[in-house]
């Protein structure tokens, strides 16, 4: 049995002084604080497409009439004939519950967007016991899917500047997905390019050259060339009002901080913490080194590795390299990997699953060798809750940089209600830069002109975050938390050394990041 009497006695976070909470809870405000308004030409031409029965290959959904009737079972056909038509039955019946689901979920945001357009609105956001922020709103946020995103827009308008229209048609590449390993540079390049498209898929999104929706993301994609056409079209480009956020993302930000957290040199410089002229692909990185063993693997005549011949792509692996740092396992990735496979038409459905297999180690394998300090920190991590869940018997507890306590909650026993974390009143400070900023987890979001502000500020507070002794904290705390809990001698001695144990770290200068254009890009 688990010790749960922190459950019952006290909510931990109402054991912590409020004023040891104020940064956590002061940046949960700023998250409430940004105002919202509907991208009207936007919603139009997505309620447009809904209304004409959808299209698949945009992401906007088919009605359940659309699914094709099912086939009758005939007098003279043999048994064999009529199970045939029962198990074509049963699977179309499955799609139309399935499309039903979904045109009645894109219908009820489109009617949320619908309802509110005209007006602005914010999203209050709650935080979970991790520290991790969400909108309260279930069905209609900026965490949304491509559809949501693209029609939400800051309310603050800001004028564009110099170099806003630059980060507007840097953005627009980004969703695209067309450039990952080119530099800011390539990509300005390549936007002036290809701007006869930009305005055309602005001008006429469905009845033009509809170069927009080959993109990755092309309801995003539409909305950044509408912004751009509105942009280089109006009477001075600088002082055109802007309302469209611009995203940076962290190049795999789990793995960031764990290069930063071990010094890894290696893996820094794949993550884009160090310096370079154009951006680092990680995921591409770990596609090449699995292409190399299975080019190795497939000339000693492994058959696996042979079938996979051109299909060990960035796509299959990028969610299990995206997640092995939350604790992936070997069962779960191997799952991630197999329905990437399952969506490649040409792959033969016969070797799927051992294809899956193959993958899952080839890819863990290579992680581990371009991660070294990070694969460490997380064997010690795994070692310590372990030996505390066993020989204390007590849920794993820590707590944050910012003060924020953390335990925990997940027992294979009886599910314990917890009371819910409560907002706590603090001062609130604004912040120092006064931009508008939002997040989706390692994703940021700000207005074109402050792009720079808000990166210079993120690498300062990343550097600024890991300059701390984040790992001798957190075993300090753990010895002085469970370290005398075990009544046996041996498991004590133990259970201090494990804990005690805190990784080596490699040679990486965390001041690097500072210079680092592509840390979030």
């Amino acid at each position: 049995m688990v010790d749960r009497s922190m459950f019952n006695n006290f909510s931990v976070i109402e054991s912590v002084p409020s004023h040891k909470l104020n940064g956590v809870f002061d940046a949960l405000n700023i998250l409430d604080m940004c105002p919202w308004i509907i991208n009207k030409p936007m919603l139009e031409v997505v309620i447009d497409l809904f209304n004409k029965k959808g299209d698949k290959n945009l992401d906007i959904p088919r009605p359940p009439s659309e699914c094709p009737a099912p086939p009758k079972i005939s007098p003279d056909m043999t048994p064999a004939q009529k199970n045939e038509i029962k198990i074509k039955r049963g699977h179309l019946k499955q799609q139309k519950s399935e499309m039903n689901s979904l045109w009645c979920s894109a219908l009820y945001k489109l009617s949320i967007a619908n309802q509110y357009k005209d007006d602005i609105f914010w999203f209050p956001h709650n935080l979970d016991f991790r520290g991790r922020t969400y909108p309260c709103p279930p069905h209609f946020n900026h965490l949304g899917d491509d559809v949501t995103r693209s029609i939400l827009c800051f309310a603050k308008g800001k004028p564009l500047g110099k170099k806003g229209l630059d980060w507007l048609k840097i953005h627009l590449i980004n969703l695209t997905g067309l450039k990952k390993r080119s530099s800011n540079k390539e990509r300005l390049a390549y936007a002036d390019e290809l701007l006869h498209e930009i305005l055309d898929s602005a001008d006429n999104p469905m009845d033009g050259n509809r170069w927009w929706q080959a993109s990755d993301e092309p309801w995003q994609t539409l909305a950044a060339c509408k912004e751009i056409a509105n942009a280089v079209r109006s009477s001075d480009i600088e002082k055109y009002i802007c309302h469209f956020p611009v995203h940076q993302d962290g190049s795999c930000n789990g793995l960031q901080h764990y290069a930063a957290l071990g010094r890894d040199k290696a893996g820094a410089e794949s993550v884009n913490l160090f310096p370079f002229e154009a951006p680092k692909d990680v995921y591409s990185d770990v596609a090449e080194l699995v292409e190399k063993v299975r080019l190795t693997d497939a000339a000693n005549g492994d058959e696996i590795a042979q079938v996979l011949e051109g299909f060990v792509r960035r796509k299959v692996i990028k969610q299990t390299v995206m997640t092995t740092v939350y604790g992936l396992t070997r069962y779960g990735a191997r799952y991630q990997i197999l329905r990437q496979l399952k969506d490649i038409p040409e792959f033969p459905e016969k070797h799927q699953w051992k294809a899956s297999h193959y993958l899952t180690e080839a890819t863990f394998s290579c992680l581990q060798r371009m991660f070294t300090s990070t694969k460490m920190i997380q064997d010690w991590f795994t070692e310590c809750a372990d030996m505390i869940s066993k020989t204390c018997n007590k849920p794993v507890e820590w707590v944050t940089p910012l003060d924020l306590p953390v335990l925990q909650p997940y027992f294979k026993q009886k599910t314990v209600n917890l009371k819910g974390i409560t907002k706590l009143s603090a001062e609130f400070d604004r912040p120092e830069a006064g931009i508008t900023y939002v997040s989706v987890h390692d994703c940021y979001w700000t207005h074109p002109c402050d792009v720079d502000i808000m990166n210079k500020i993120c690498r300062e507070q990343f550097i600024a975050l890991h300059s701390q002794p984040i790992l001798e904290d957190l075993s300090k705390f753990m010895l002085e938390r469970f370290g005398d809990i075990p009544k046996d001698i041996t498991l004590r001695a133990l259970l201090k050394e494990c804990l005690s144990r805190v990784p080596t770290k490699g040679t990486f200068d965390l001041n690097s990041v500072q210079n680092s254009t592509y840390f979030f890009s």
